[in-house]
């Protein structure tokens, strides 16, 4: 069994059902760039909380956020140098299909840093307060099918960056 040829078919058959619905294409556009905005709006907002509780002490506001900070920060710097290594290409490199979400880079597709960074915001979310770090996670896995569907990232490139996501977001209980 040939899994890219299997994803191309899957994916020429999607999207060419999905051209006949051009709404269905800007929803899909919409919310990846929808899941993108929130993510980053609710790791800034808890950040601010952390610090807001934490607002008597100066220090203990500092000892507070940067596992926060750090965390993140040292997991997405990593993904980045792995990921150039890697230099995985996207599937619209290697196969004649048009991405339903417009993206022109080329190579660094495995792990996704878009589903990685979603993953791991949802885990410093849920550090803070878990129901608000579910809903995130359930946003995180309907990024990550927008991406495959949208032509952006084959599945393997997703399943990674949930994968790495989580290990760096566990090491958040380290703290």
């Amino acid at each position: 069994m040939d899994t890219k040829r299997d994803y191309f078919e899957v994916y020429t058959a999607l999207s060419n059902w999905l051209t006949r619905y051009p709404r269905l294409i800007t929803l899909l556009r919409l919310f990846n760039r929808f899941v993108v905005v929130v993510m980053y709006v609710a790791y800034l907002a808890t950040l601010l909380g952390i610090i807001w509780l934490h607002r008597s002490s100066v220090v203990d506001a500092v000892k507070a956020v940067y596992p926060f900070i750090l965390v993140p920060g040292v997991g997405f710097v990593l993904l980045t140098w792995g990921r150039n290594y890697l230099s995985a290409p996207r599937p619209y490199e290697e196969w004649e299909i048009a991405p339903l979400i417009p993206r022109e880079k080329q190579g660094d597709s495995l792990p996704s840093r878009h589903v990685f960074s979603a993953t791991v915001i949802s885990l410093v979310v849920w550090r803070v307060a878990w129901p608000a770090g579910i809903a995130l996670l359930v946003l995180t896995v309907l990024l990550a099918l927008a991406r495959v569907i949208g032509g952006v990232h084959y599945p393997r490139d997703v399943v990674a960056g949930i994968l790495c996501g989580l290990i760096c977001g566990a090491c958040l209980w380290l703290f």
